[in-house]
């Protein structure tokens, strides 16, 4: 008697999980090929970025000085198109590195949202970044009630990025401007892997 009462639970258990199992298949994660492809679309509308890029910049430090380089900035693409990789160097009159600054773009699938994560002059952070029309919008944090706003409209071959010093209560102060051209394109840092032989 106990033998027949344990083959019918067996018997109840195992059609128990063959009803169960589709619905358990479908909650299964997707594969990394799957997930890499949506990054990879998500990815694909800054691709406008891409290039070697050279030009003007200035910027205006705490005390109001105003500082002026010839910018640099180097996009492309890496982890097979998933995550796209900003280099931004400033030199000063003599050939000096007067502003260095590495980024690194992308797109968080659970969340929805783009993420900015940045390195510059000794510090770093993730940062807000929202795609526009023609160009983008990312934010710092720059003290109580107060933001910095980047805003940059690239059109074609010209790249043109403002900084805004934004403090509740106050209008908003230019801090920062960036005028560059597209001087070719780059496959950076694809480009730079290591064969396997």
């Amino acid at each position: 008697m106990t033998s027949l009462v344990r083959r019918a639970s067996q018997i109840a258990l195992l059609a128990l999980m063959v009803v169960l199992a589709p619905s358990s298949w479908s909650q299964a994660p997707e594969s990394p090929a799957v997930l890499m492809a949506k990054q990879r679309e998500a990815m694909a509308q800054l691709s406008f970025m891409d290039g070697a890029w050279r030009g003007s910049a200035w910027n205006v430090d705490p005390t109001g000085k105003r500082h002026e380089v010839t910018q640099t900035e180097r996009v492309g693409s890496f982890l097979d198109g998933t995550v796209r990789v900003i280099e931004g160097r400033g030199y000063n009159t003599e050939g000096t590195a007067g502003f260095q600054a590495l980024a690194v773009l992308s797109y968080d699938l659970n969340k929805k949202a783009w993420v900015m994560r940045s390195w510059a002059q000794g510090r770093t952070g993730e940062f807000a970044f929202v795609p526009t029309a023609d160009g983008f919008v990312w934010t710092v944090p720059a003290g109580p009630n107060a933001t910095v706003r980047y805003t940059a409209v690239i059109k074609g071959d010209t790249w043109r990025e403002i900084g805004e010093y934004i403090k509740e209560g106050s209008e908003p102060r230019q801090v920062f401007e960036m005028n560059v051209r597209r001087i070719g394109s780059s496959q950076w840092p694809e480009d730079g892997a290591i064969p396997m032989k």
